[in-house]
């Protein structure tokens, strides 16, 4: 297995510390914080906390092996890189930065069509699995041009994401006075995104003509709704907490989804994940990958993209490591009977797994 013999960030915690130096507060803010009382945000840190692991042990784990398959292609780990359309906030490089790490190690990177980075140059320096997710400003005479655009970039699956309807009112932002970043790229008009329906939906997914996932599912009804349009991947998502407050945690969704999915597509889910411990967790429960989002955020802003990449190492041995810990040795042995419920230890917040930065590891930071 590939290792850094002398890594500069030998776990998360590093990371998280040296991004915090290495942006400006309303910069911090924006890529942590969520909506309105930031319920949603501390919900999914404590679905994920609310599992235990129930280890098996006298198993032989000395080979431990954590490949998987998503959508055809095969993954080093079974993760992606999630959209996130202000990285250019946390690095020069921003989007870029991440594509490239993600398809030097193995992984899929879904790129925002509010990056700053064109889908041309995100897909030049990205050699792996290349996924575009697009908002909508437009109708389909505005939407097929950026699918026309991202098909000749090279990438190979569409996400759409649809739990965005309207932006969520988020105080941290308010309060700094902090302009959207991608306002001047795709403009305030939501409209079409609210408008958005299952019809408009198809009618994105055929002229795509290829893999489509939906993005933002949070409902067995809704779950199965994708299935019965041909969707490919529904993606359990409630966007990192950061439209609708008082939303459920995503792992609270995943098992009746999966239920209402019955192995009809694939389930990817995002929400808080930040430890390999915590990625193992959804795989139990039926998710087929994990997508990393604010901790690729703060991984691109700690050293772009060879920080990204140190991430996915430790990432990587943080799964094998639970891996064989639990008893299992590859991906298709996990299953519930891994995991009972309990009560988690609180608090619960963006930075609550890192008990080791202390309650005023801020202070004195711009």
């Amino acid at each position: 297995m590939e290792k850094n013999p002398a890594p500069q960030f030998a776990c998360s915690q590093q990371i998280l510390e040296t991004a915090r130096r290495n942006v400006s507060k309303t910069t911090w803010d924006y890529i942590n914080g969520a909506a309105g009382s930031e319920t949603t945000l501390r919900r999914n840190r404590y679905a994920i906390d609310s599992y235990a692991f129930l280890p098996r042990v006298l198993r032989d784990v000395s080979k431990v092996d954590a490949r998987t398959t998503l959508l055809g292609h095969e993954c080093r780990l079974p993760l992606a890189l999630a959209p996130m359309g202000s990285m250019h906030l946390m690095h020069k490089d921003g989007a870029t930065a991440s594509g490239k790490a993600a398809g030097d190690f193995g992984v899929p990177h879904i790129l925002s069509s509010v990056a700053r980075h064109s889908p041309s140059d995100v897909a030049a320096a990205n050699k792996g699995f290349k996924i575009y997710q697009l908002y909508i400003r437009g109708g389909m005479d505005w939407i097929k041009p950026k699918l026309d655009e991202a098909k000749k970039a090279g990438f190979q699956t569409l996400v759409m994401t649809v739990d965005a309807a309207n932006y969520g009112i988020r105080d941290r932002q308010l309060i700094n006075e902090f302009a959207r970043p991608s306002a001047d790229i795709v403009g305030e008009n939501r409209d079409f995104q609210a408008a958005m329906t299952w019809e408009g939906m198809a009618e994105v997914k055929r002229y795509w003509g290829g893999p489509m996932i939906l993005k933002g599912i949070a409902t067995a009804a809704d779950a199965r709704l994708a299935v019965e349009h041909g969707i490919d991947v529904v993606y359990i998502s409630n966007h990192g907490g950061r439209e609708l407050d008082h939303g459920r945690g995503t792992m609270d969704m995943l098992p009746e989804i999966v239920q209402a999915v019955a192995g009809k597509a694939e389930i990817w889910i995002d929400g808080c994940f930040v430890r390999g411990t915590d990625v193992v967790k959804a795989l139990c429960l039926g998710a087929k990958a994990v997508g990393i989002a604010r901790l690729q955020a703060w991984s691109i802003a700690a050293g772009g993209g060879a920080a990204m990449h140190q991430t996915l190492l430790n990432l990587e041995e943080e799964i094998r490591n639970c891996m064989g810990l639990i008893g299992a040795t590859s991906l298709s042995e996990l299953n519930p009977e891994y995991l009972t419920r309990v009560t988690p230890m609180g608090p619960w917040h963006e930075h609550s797994s890192y008990r080791h930065l202390g309650p005023h590891w801020q202070e004195g930071l711009r």
